[in-house]
């Protein structure tokens, strides 16, 4: 078994309109809870990580610039990430196309993570 990075994308648009209502964010959070308690049970869901603020900062290239981020010149937002376990990166997109920001027209960029030893 691989594990696999999930980053969850959406417009600032999306997640507004995902989240107008009291009632709305109910039901989003529930589709969410409950996509996530599949992947549990069926033994995929390695951490659940968290969401993201929209705001933050990039650090880049050798001067060490930083620039407001995360990064202007997208129109999407990375909103949240999770790690999955799967077979293989068909299975990981197989998986992927049950989340719920895909309702939204977001979308969910799927990357095996690269074994690292720090020593």
């Amino acid at each position: 078994m691989t594990e696999f990075v999930f980053l969850y994308r959406s417009t600032p648009e999306a997640q507004d309109a995902a989240m107008a209502t009291p009632e709305k964010t109910r039901q989003a959070m529930a589709r969410w809870r409950a996509w996530m308690a599949e992947l549990v049970g069926q033994g995929h869901l390695r951490n659940a990580g968290v969401p993201l603020e929209r705001s933050g900062k990039v650090v880049r290239g050798t001067a060490k610039e930083v620039m407001d981020g995360p990064f202007a010149e997208t129109k999407e937002l990375v909103g949240g990430f999770s790690i999955v376990e799967a077979k293989d990166a068909a299975e990981a997109a197989r998986i992927a196309a049950g989340c719920p920001v895909l309702e939204g027209g977001g979308s969910v960029e799927v990357r095996p993570v690269r074994k690292f030893d720090p020593r």
